[in-house]
């Protein structure tokens, strides 16, 4: 490769892409994702420098793209071309398929989303290169790969669109999980690998700022509470860069609501000040927070179509923003960062990781699923309401099989080991819900169904014992467990 083989998870893609220059014909291939989750990274490491052509189309006008696009292709080259001869894109793209016609060759278009000024602009572009690639494309080793991070106009390519059934790979990359997050941070320990995932997330340029000199603490003081903070001001501005979002003022009241404990469409609404006469635009913008990975929905298990949904932060990193760095703006512009954070946030963020495990519980067990022959989940979630004496409670785990069973489980970021009366609560909340005729809830209760327990302190013998004379099949996973 043309750098260092430092890839993390992203393997199974490079290995992909390799392949297509490998096969000895024309191939096309889409490769998708948010600002900086790693696009670049994985193109520029997947074919030898010498086979590569790369042009990065910038923000600007139509023409100002193609014309340096020609220059680039010229400078690659070595020879000076004329503008008055590729005034069309179909030209451009004829000159592009020819070069180099007696070599391997692998063409990037990357941030192709502003070739256009307009997204009815890219697609017009994209059929040039469709009919292009009909008719001219010569039968040569040849890959030419359409990268972007404006992940509607890439789909809008795919799917229905002017290049659709053309493309021979198709990857859309998306964040590492606690996992992959964890090989970045290889020094710390495991609680503090989760410790890191929980507020900077998998967005590989995020977990690429922390110093490994410095503590977890101050990397979190430095870089996120820090008014000049390098990932704080990442923060602030992804939306900013996301094309197609007009008035990101508007989609940053709806990330600011959620993340600070609106979640129904009624609340976000309300809390945003967005009071349109219509819930249509605003249903509109939770939409494209939701395509570009920014936010997540969720219903109980087993809840009806009708049933409220309850939004979420689907990133940590911005989870962490709205939580410490939002709302202690004020108090971070006049006081040392690290006096905040040990003041004011650091029990705080304990608490909140609460939440953040329980991603990494599911995500843990789907990674997990295969190697140990776990059963195979049709939905992983969770409940919460009331039995029927009215009184609240919440399950961290409802998971209905394939097999039909429902397993059933709790998430715990605990210090100490777990002890038993976790257990028998857990037991006393399923008996309830039973009675209270949760339609999941008879299944759950079977001696059969599995139990899972997610620990990041352990257990207690007591709790261990506990747990196996209630139920044959059992999961108790701890910290190690997870990165096993």
């Amino acid at each position: 490769m043309n750098e260092s083989d430092d890839m993390i998870n992203r393997d199974e893609e490079r290995a992909a892409l390799g392949a297509l220059l490998d096969v000895g014909a024309p191939r096309l291939a889409l490769v998708f994702g948010r600002r900086r989750v790693g696009k670049t990274h994985l193109l520029n490491r997947t074919w030898p420098t010498d086979q590569v052509f790369y042009f990065t189309a910038s923000e600007t006008t139509e023409e100002q793209n193609r014309e340096t696009l020609v220059e680039e292709i010229g400078r690659f080259l070595g020879e000076t071309l004329s503008m008055d001869d590729y005034r069309s894109w179909r030209s451009v793209f004829g000159l592009l398929f020819e070069m180099r016609e007696d070599q391997p060759l692998v063409v990037i278009l990357d941030e192709f989303q502003y070739v256009g000024d307009r997204l009815a602009d890219v697609r017009r572009i994209a059929s040039d290169l469709s009919a292009l690639w009909e008719k001219r494309r010569p039968r040569r080793p040849l890959v030419v790969v359409l990268s972007g991070s404006h992940v509607k106009t890439m789909e809008s390519l795919v799917e229905a669109g002017p290049l659709f059934g053309r493309f021979n790979y198709t990857a859309r990359i998306r964040p590492f999980n606690y996992w992959y997050a964890a090989q970045m941070v290889p020094d710390l320990s495991l609680r503090d690998k989760i410790r890191a995932y929980a507020a900077f997330g998998g967005t590989p340029r995020y977990l690429a700022a922390i110093n490994a000199a410095n503590s977890l603490d101050t990397n979190i003081a430095n870089l996120l509470l820090h008014p000049q903070g390098e990932v704080r001001e990442l923060l602030e501005t992804a939306l900013s860069q996301e094309r197609g979002l007009h008035e990101v003022h508007r989609y940053r009241a709806i990330l600011r609501a959620i993340g600070t404990g609106s979640t129904t469409f009624a609340e976000i609404r309300s809390k945003a000040g967005l009071q349109e006469t219509s819930d249509t635009p605003v249903r509109q913008m939770l939409k494209k927070l939701e395509d570009l990975d920014y936010v997540g929905a969720r219903r109980n298990v087993g809840a009806k179509q009708t049933s409220t949904y309850h939004y979420y932060l689907n990133d940590p990193a911005f989870a962490f923003y709205y939580e410490f760095t939002a709302r202690h703006e004020a108090a971070l512009a006049r006081n040392a960062p690290v006096h905040v954070w040990d003041t004011y946030m650091r029990d705080q963020f304990d608490r909140y990781i609460g939440h953040i495990f329980a991603w990494v519980a599911e995500q843990a067990y789907t990674r997990l699923t295969i190697p140990l022959k776990l059963p195979a989940v049709s939905q992983w979630g969770r409940w919460e309401g009331q039995d029927r004496a009215r009184q609240s409670l919440e399950m961290d785990i409802v998971a209905p099989l394939v097999d039909g069973r429902v397993m059933t489980g709790g998430i715990k970021w605990n210090a100490k080991p777990l002890d038993a009366k976790v257990h028998y609560h857990h037991m006393s909340m399923l008996e309830r819900l039973e009675h209270a005729a949760v339609p999941w809830a008879r299944e759950a209760s079977q001696s059969q169904a599995p139990l899972i327990w997610v620990a990041a302190g352990g257990f207690t013998d007591e709790f261990r014992n506990a747990v196996r004379r209630d139920r044959d099949e059992v999961y108790l996973w701890s910290l190690e467990d997870l990165y096993r």
